[in-house]
């Protein structure tokens, strides 16, 4: 479980704490990582870089002292903060010869596909030119309101590790492991050194909502690990102050939590199944089994269509599942319950019969369906 040895490709997550003692960087830890990776590179490994910090830095260089949660000046601090952050970054990474690259993401680009795409290229060019890309989410655009965000990095960092097929995911923490209850409350708790499966056991070890110990993130590591494990990638959360803690991960030390992957979904499916749907459409019963059956999903099977979307969007179907229909939604709701031959007679032989085909259709719970590789 623990043999890293076929491991080329890392994604390694730093948290906010790690990276900040009181209103300013920990330039000593950075170096400190810096170094790490360093080595890693040194050792052929690919390495990408997750950092959170921006918010934290410009927050500093304002002199504010209480946590900034209003959305205009968190986007301001982030636009202040990130150009300190990867002046850091670049100081520490040039004492060892590596260069870096700024990657700033939002959801659009990656719910997208030609700009996914794009961005994937981008990566393999950097990473054969032995750059280490650093990743953060382009906080002073992106927000919930629009849509737009991620939500946090360790979700950020699932999602890089997803889409650039990596072989590990480090989630860097101020918290050493999962363990099966609150570490700070009354009872005696366990470490978990290795999750099989992210179930809704091992979700209830990570408190309630609104629990001192949930707000530490712990759900989010879940959720980032869920995500990684879809993609074939393992995830490993440790403490990332411990000393040369990547190299001793890497040789098999058993320290902190271990999430093995599960069977490696196409890159096709993953992009679907990680994107934010851009409407709805609702199925009949018949036709959601038909679905499971690796059938298509044709208009006589449809009830109804929620939202605005196009042609190639991501949407979700029922509760069950997303797809990429090969219609709008204006023209599906045109099709609601007819055979599929209206939908060439009425859009041109040039069109599909079908709304959407198995391969452009995954289940989103334990029985995914494949998609074709790209």
């Amino acid at each position: 479980m623990r043999n890293f040895r076929q491991a080329r490709r890392i994604v390694v997550k730093i948290g906010t704490n790690l990276l900040t003692s009181g209103n300013c960087l920990n330039t000593e830890y950075m170096n400190q990582i810096c170094s790490q990776i360093a080595r890693l590179v040194e050792q052929e490994y690919q390495v990408l870089l997750v950092s959170s910090g921006a918010i934290g830095m410009g927050a500093a260089e304002l002199g504010l002292k209480n946590s900034v949660t209003e959305v205009l000046m968190r986007q301001a601090c982030a636009a202040i903060g990130q150009p300190l952050l990867m002046h850091q970054y670049r100081d520490s990474f040039l004492r060892h010869k590596i260069r870096i690259a700024q990657v700033l993401l939002t959801r659009e680009v990656l719910n997208n596909r030609k700009t996914y795409l794009n961005l994937r290229n981008s990566i393999e060019r950097l990473l054969s030119l032995k750059v280490v890309p650093i990743f953060n989410e382009n906080d002073s655009i992106s927000t919930a309101e629009i849509g737009t965000a991620f939500g946090d990095n360790d979700r950020l960092s699932a999602m890089v590790a997803s889409k650039v097929d990596a072989d590990v995911l480090f989630i860097l923490s101020d918290i050493d492991a999962l363990y099966d209850g609150d570490p700070k409350g009354p009872r005696k708790v366990q470490r978990v050194p290795v999750v099989e499966t992210i179930d809704r056991k091992i979700f209830s070890y990570a408190g309630t909502p609104g629990s001192t110990f949930s707000t530490g993130g712990m759900k989010t590591k879940l959720k980032a690990a869920e995500i990684a494990a879809n993609a074939g990638c393992r995830t490993v959360l440790v403490d990332g102050r411990e000393t040369d803690i990547l190299a001793r991960v890497l040789e098999g030390e058993d320290i902190g939590t271990l999430f093995l992957a599960k069977e490696k979904l196409s890159a096709r499916s993953r992009w679907i199944i990680n994107s934010v749907p851009k409407g709805k459409i609702i199925v009949d019963d018949g036709a959601l089994r038909a679905l499971r059956r690796h059938k298509s999903l044709l208009p006589s099977g449809i009830l109804s269509v929620e939202g605005i979307f196009q042609q190639g969007d991501v949407v979700q179907i029922n509760e069950e599942a997303k797809a990429v229909p090969a219609y709008n939604s204006t023209e599906i709701e045109s099709l609601l319950g007819k055979h599929s031959s209206e939908a060439v007679r009425l859009y041109g032989s040039e069109r599909r019969e079908e709304i959407a085909r198995p391969e452009d259709i995954v289940f989103t719970g334990d029985d995914k369906t494949q998609a074709t590789e790209d």
